[in-house]
């Protein structure tokens, strides 16, 4: 071969090699991202939430594509009462989205199935997140060391701490002639039943009662009741269930007694004409629960004054109430985990995310400093902000199937609990009952855990 025919040999072989390498999908192809090339990528965000939520993290993730440019972030968004089903079917379906909201129950099982991403090196190497300045609370409730939830490695970030406090109509109360209620020293549990009493009217004269002095479901308020006469739903260990306790029958009997002795909320038949929240948002209610993520709905729907306090205390002479919380957490096989862990960072640790959410009044803010200035604004309702502040610093507590494998246990009580509030069975013969039943619910559970290992 000559030299002129071995160049125009080696200038097809080179061309060739070329052309395969374009046909094979380079890392220019912008189709493809990966982490190491510098197409375009895209994440996948999957969350919950009502309108207020939904526009608000549609601000922030614009606000992370602006700071990350060829980043596209898809918002998957679904009614709170649908995100556990989707979520299980996208896991089950092996199409994990990119980063997703978590609650702490799912936590144990998720891990063991090995769905989550251990964030924990990128948290304590990121010298823009300092834990010490992000509720502890929220932080622990995604920690997992195999054994112990609260403990180990982090397997999401907080997207918020939601304190479940009460709140009260103060318009209502001050044209009953009520006087204004102590926001430091919690109600007894009679005094409670006295101010309810005096609210409840048939203000028209119709023959019908038209305010209420409390319209509370059972699933979120009787946990502050039981812990609060000195009662729980589980023993340290968190393998035995309590419920039997002469504490927490006369909690849950005083829970039921609001409609069938007292007459202080409406009744099963009254709540299915309009429910307890309309009734509250309509301003027929004294008392109900209010949280943060309920402010951005209340500042612009409610034309009364309203306030939050402590809930009212058992025998104990304590307040109690529980702190909700999702977590934010990455799915173990994205294919973009950096860019999925700066997400995660941007919509729980960041100043500028979390002043995003907060002046959209859908959290109150991760971060501590900002918190206490977010509390201290007395251009926003309610007045005593701090009152959430105390629940996560002071004396709030995890919902009580949070640290358990799973729920089931818990659901049961409540499924089955609507005899004791028509009356059909007291509570204290419900707790006898429903006790074994839970434990051998919540038994399966531990065996499960055990077997998932």
């Amino acid at each position: 071969m000559n030299k002129k025919s071995y160049r125009v040999l080696t200038a097809l072989l080179l061309i060739s090699i070329l052309l395969l390498s374009a046909c094979a999908g380079g890392g220019s192809d912008s189709s493809s991202g990966s982490e190491d090339d510098g197409g375009d990528k895209e994440l996948t965000f999957m969350f919950r939430g009502g309108e207020a939520e939904e526009e608000a993290y549609s601000k922030v993730i614009d606000q992370f594509e602006e700071k990350n440019p060829g980043v596209t972030v898809k918002m998957i968004v679904t009614a709170a009462d649908q995100y556990a089903t989707k979520l299980k079917a996208s896991i089950t379906g092996k199409q994990v989205p990119d980063v997703f909201y978590i609650d702490p129950g799912s936590v144990r099982s998720y891990v063991h199935s090995n769905v989550l991403l251990d964030l924990t090196e990128f948290v304590e190497s990121n010298d823009d997140i300092n834990l010490d300045n992000i509720w502890q609370y929220g932080v622990d409730s995604y920690r997992f060391d195999g054994e112990t939830q609260g403990q180990g490695s982090i397997y999401a970030m907080p997207k918020d701490v939601g304190p479940f406090s009460l709140g009260y109509n103060k318009t209502m109360l001050e044209e009953a002639g009520i006087d204004a209620i102590d926001k430091d020293v919690p109600l007894t549990w009679d005094e409670f039943i006295e101010i309810n009493q005096a609210v409840t009217q048939d203000t028209d004269g119709d023959g019908t009662i038209d305010n209420y002095g409390t319209g509370f479901n059972i699933n979120w308020v009787l946990q502050s009741f039981v812990w609060s006469n000195g009662g729980d739903f589980l023993d340290e260990t968190q393998t035995k269930v309590t419920v039997d306790t002469p504490e927490f029958a006369e909690a849950l009997q005083w829970f039921a007694d609001h409609d069938l002795k007292y007459g202080i909320t409406p009744s099963v038949e009254d709540a299915q004409t309009l429910d307890t929240y309309q009734r509250w948002m309509q301003g027929q209610l004294a008392f109900f629960p209010v949280a943060p993520w309920d402010l951005a709905t209340f500042d612009t729907e409610l034309d009364f004054d309203y306030d939050v306090i402590p809930y009212p205390a058992g025998k104990t002479g304590e307040s109690a109430t529980w702190i909700g919380s999702l977590g934010i957490a990455v799915g173990n096989d994205t294919e973009h985990p950096d860019l999925a862990t700066e997400l995660v960072y941007y919509l729980t640790a960041s100043e500028e995310g979390q002043q995003a959410l907060s002046d959209a009044r859908v959290q109150i803010p991760n971060l501590k400093d900002m918190a206490v200035e977010w509390a201290a604004d007395e251009t926003m309702a309610p007045a005593n902000k701090e009152e959430y502040l105390q629940i996560v610093e002071d004396y709030g507590r995890a919902l009580p199937a949070n640290n358990t494998y799973n729920a089931e246990w818990y659901d049961y009580f409540f499924t089955n609990v609507q005899p004791v509030l028509d009356g059909d069975m007291t509570a204290a013969e419900y707790v006898k009952d429903i006790q074994p039943k839970m434990q051998e619910f919540l038994d399966n559970a531990i065996q499960l855990e055990e077997q998932s290992k």
